[in-house]
């Protein structure tokens, strides 16, 4: 009964997310139904469970939002963004349309620009490429997400996604971690999501575009910056972050005088906030490279504008997620929840704790529709266990990061994930009409973490 309370609140929260309304007003309500309907009292578990959890996942990574919508917006406003993601659109022609958006919006999103800001700068050309290639425009989402929500998010290497910043604050390592692993479910992602992508566009065609109306603007013809230039910044972000978490030796009594003052939610070590830091200077040394280059450009109020809309748009994402967050954690608390956790520790299939990490993952991101919100979860809960797992098995933990990482982006994307929301939004379509193939993405999303339990398996990389 106590996990059929647990179902009934998520479905509840799907169906209204889907319904299009906020997640932020309705994940409280949902959470305390649920709790309340297991014994814990309504008020407690709003404010000193639900809301606590979600300051915790401000305090961690609103910087990272904050600046990471800035950085995009300035990019979107300079036209930056518009030059890399034509240049790749124009260069692969209408007939790859489709890998062409891909590809544009991965190289945007590995390169430090929120995964919401790129929506916004890749739609409005694939859509004039989908309608010129007769290819319906319902396809336009999948490819986005291919290139967006899946293998730059998390596998990739090096990626600048808050969800590969998650695991080093809890495992204490590097957001390089896992090289070979993340390149390899990289690759496979890939020839994944564009094989069907391609095998969905035959079998559509001569469904054409479609008679669209809504978000259907024409591309501008504005001139925009050429791209070589444009790549600029994303370069200074990875080569920065690069250096602050591999290169640079930290002074290991930073944190002391912070510490000494006994502040609530404070680091307990240096290591853990290692990452978080590099990708905090590197962005913002990637937003002043952005200005230097492109401010001539920039339009809506100039630099002053992009601060205010992407700052709004930062505090809007992650007051979303942080929502998801306390939802997660007021769930991880109840009886039935807890029948699911032992259930999931006690996977003990092998003689590592990757497996058990994929199915927790993956169950916790499904129900929070969220994957930085659901990995932050499972690793606040589970981590030290699996690091005492993995420490017995002689497996390292920067094989772990990787591994949670990818794992973090299978369920996630479910109807009430607030980047799916906005991403058809964006695109003027509905669940009925573009669901379908996201959902294809997710579950290949989700065949990567086998491959990724094979590669180790096979090669050993522990």
């Amino acid at each position: 009964m106590d996990v059929a309370v647990i179902i009934l609140s998520l479905v509840l929260l799907i169906y209204f997310a889907y319904r299009g309304y906020s997640v932020i007003f309705f994940a409280p309500i949902f959470a305390i139904l649920a709790a309340s309907s297991q014994g814990l009292p309504i008020m407690p578990t709003y404010t000193e469970l639900f809301m606590a959890k979600a300051a915790v996942y401000v305090k961690n990574f609103f910087p990272i939002f904050l600046l990471g919508a800035i950085f995009g917006k300035i990019m979107e406003e300079t036209g930056m963004a518009k030059s890399i993601a034509r240049a790749i659109i124009g260069s692969l022609g209408p007939k790859y349309v489709a890998l062409s958006t891909a590809l544009s919006a991965a190289v945007l999103t590995y390169g430090g620009v929120s995964m919401f800001v790129v929506v916004f700068a890749v739609y409005p050309l694939a859509a004039a490429l989908f309608r010129e290639a007769k290819i319906p425009k319902r396809l336009i989402p999948a490819s986005i997400v291919l290139g967006a929500f899946t293998f730059t998010m998390d596998s990739l290497p090096g990626s600048p996604q808050i969800q590969n910043v998650i695991p080093s604050n809890f495992l204490g390592t590097s957001i390089y971690s896992g090289p070979y692993l993340g390149l390899f479910v990289s690759a496979c992602m890939v020839l994944c999501g564009v094989s069907w992508l391609t095998y969905r566009t035959r079998k559509l065609q001569g469904e054409g575009y479609g008679n669209y109306t809504l978000n259907e603007e024409p591309v501008s013809d504005t001139p925009l910056p050429a791209w070589q230039i444009s790549v600029l910044p994303l370069l200074v972000v990875l080569v920065v972050n690069y250096i602050g978490s591999n290169v640079w030796s930290w002074n290991p009594d930073l944190l002391a005088p912070i510490a000494a003052m006994k502040l609530p939610l404070t680091a307990s070590s240096l290591k853990s906030v290692i990452g978080t830091w590099s990708l905090i200077i590197a962005v913002a040394c990637g937003i002043a490279t952005a200005c230097a280059i492109g401010w001539r450009g920039m339009s809506h109020g100039g630099f002053k504008g992009a601060v205010s809309l992407g700052a709004g748009g930062a505090l809007l994402a992650i007051m979303t997620v942080a929502s998801e967050v306390g939802y997660g954690n007021v769930v991880a608390a109840l009886p039935g929840f807890k029948t699911i956790a032992a259930s999931m520790l006690a996977l003990h299939l092998g003689d590592n704790p990757l497996l058990s990490m994929a199915v927790t993952i993956n169950v916790i991101c499904g129900i929070t529709g969220s994957a930085s919100g659901g990995v932050s979860i499972a690793l606040d809960l589970f981590s030290k266990h699996w690091l005492e797992w993995a420490a017995a098995a002689h497996m390292s933990p920067e094989v772990l990061h990787r591994f949670a990482a990818i794992a973090s982006g299978g369920f996630d994307t479910g109807p009430h994930n607030g980047a799916i929301i906005t991403l058809l939004a964006v695109c003027g379509l509905t669940h009925r009409e573009s669901y379908p193939d996201i959902f294809a993405m997710t579950l290949f999303k989700v065949l990567m973490v086998v491959i990724a339990l094979a590669f180790v398996s096979v090669f050993g990389f522990a």
